[in-house]
């Protein structure tokens, strides 16, 4: 099978790759056993010093990278630029907190000195998406190497020369040939690679189906994986929010990476005092946007990744319109080379509709109207999913319901959800568990191991 880089903007086939051997796998495998033994034993300074020489790579190398991400998967040029540069700053992050965040804890028991002291599991197989090809990567990446750990990464198929240049940033960098190497294989050889004893755990980003797979086949085998996966992302509306600011940033979290994003706002709830003007505006600025070239840093909206992408959008959008959905702008591709869907509002009633009921990846946005709080609350959390959630209000009793009463790994006040590498992120029910980023994602990868002293 050859793995290949698609231009979604042209539609063209750029390069292809062929998946590696079951025995250049077996080199991989026993080079990452290696030298996890050294690495884990490097102190938190050595570890440090190098990922901060990884991170002025990125900035060194930001332009060749942004513009790959627009190459194989038609991200935005200065989204792309943005992209490298956050990693840069995950890898700055840990570089100078890993330590604080995996210090000793004391415990004060029977023994003289009793202390939870968290160490390296080993090589972990992490398997990423495309839309962020970089961040999805880096996220993990620089947390657990500066955990002793070492990487081996199963990128998408449609992103393969991303897929090495991470690789190549590390060893550029200086560290240790094998600290952090690159899969080219086919997804269904993710099962062996997460069921062989040299492989300590897994970690995945992506859809709800591969996540269970790579549960299950870690579950045959009883090793720990965390999972983030889809979602359907609340925006609740209410009427003391600033209805300005509130549709910007509706616009902004529904077609950012062209609505590629699990935590991309999908399912607009606004308060019937204030729908028709939310829906007038909003509606407004969807059609209004710059559709077009990614590399042309005018456009506002490039094309989704690829051709199956836009089959299933579209099709998504053809059931929730036989359903009873009517679009108040978009609803079909667009007619042009490449993998172009119009940007497309929604307008339904909550019920058993497909853009209520499942995760749309790309411009659409559903809008419903809640009669009140309770209601709105009762929509967003009407969902299997569980990643993110926003919600706009200046009144405080409501913002602390809706940051109690929300059903999702994280909410966000008058803001777009987003993710940094000072806090937790994940989400729960069909959006996975465990947690990535801050404190909490960098221990995800350790043995918190007891030590008693008498």
């Amino acid at each position: 099978m050859n793995i290949a880089s698609t231009n979604p903007y042209t539609g063209e086939i750029v390069r292809t790759f062929d998946a590696q051997t079951a025995a250049q796998v077996e080199v991989r495998l026993a080079k990452a056993d290696k030298v996890f033994r050294d690495w884990r034993k490097r102190s938190f300074a050595e570890r440090a010093a190098l990922l901060h020489k990884a991170a002025d790579v990125l900035d060194q190398r930001k332009e060749e990278l942004s513009k790959l991400m627009t190459l194989e998967m038609g991200k935005l040029h200065k989204a792309g630029i943005g992209e490298v540069e956050k990693c840069a700053s995950a890898c700055r992050y840990y570089a100078d907190h890993a330590q604080e965040h995996l210090a000793d804890r004391s415990i004060a028991t029977d023994a003289a000195r009793s202390l939870v002291r968290h160490q390296p599991l080993g090589p972990v197989l992490a398997v990423m998406p495309w839309n962020f090809p970089f961040w999805q990567v880096f996220r993990f990446a620089a947390p657990a190497l500066m955990a002793g750990n070492v990487g081996l990464l199963k990128h998408a198929s449609n992103v393969p020369q991303t897929a090495l240049a991470i690789e190549s940033i590390f060893l550029q960098a200086g560290l240790p040939d094998g600290c952090f190497q690159t899969l080219l294989i086919e997804s269904k050889r993710v099962a062996q690679i997460i069921g062989d004893p040299r492989v300590k755990a897994g970690t995945l980003t992506g859809s709800e189906g591969a996540g269970r797979s790579l549960a299950q086949a870690a579950g045959e085998h009883l090793k720990k994986v965390v999972l983030e996966l889809g979602g359907s992302d609340p925006f609740v509306v209410m009427p003391s929010a600033d209805l300005e600011k509130a549709v910007d940033t509706a616009v902004k979290a529904r077609v950012q990476n062209a609505g590629q994003s699990c935590i991309a706002a999908k399912r607009f709830i606004v308060h019937e005092r204030i729908a028709e003007r939310f829906e007038e505006a909003f509606v407004a600025k969807m059609a209004a946007l710059r559709v077009g070239d990614p590399a042309d840093d005018q456009t506002e909206l490039g094309p989704v990744a690829s051709k199956q992408g836009l089959d299933d959008v579209d099709d998504q959008v053809k059931r929730s319109l036989s359903q009873g959905a009517k679009a108040l702008t978009g609803g079909h591709k667009l007619d042009r080379r490449g993998f172009f869907y119009a940007p497309t509002v929604l307008a339904l009633t909550p019920g058993d509709v497909t853009a209520w009921r499942e995760e749309i990846f790309g411009p659409v946005a559903t809008l419903v109207r809640a009669r009140d709080l309770d209601h709105a609350i009762e929509l967003a959390n009407d969902t299997p999913f569980g990643l993110g959630s926003a919600a706009f209000t200046r009144d405080e009793q409501e913002q602390e319901r809706l940051c109690n009463e929300l059903d999702a790994g994280q909410v966000f006040i008058n803001g777009m959800v987003k993710s940094d590498p000072r806090l937790p992120f994940g989400g729960v029910k069909s959006s996975g568990y465990g947690r990535e980023l801050s404190g909490e994602g960098i221990r995800e990868f350790t043995n918190a191991k007891t030590l008693w002293i008498a």
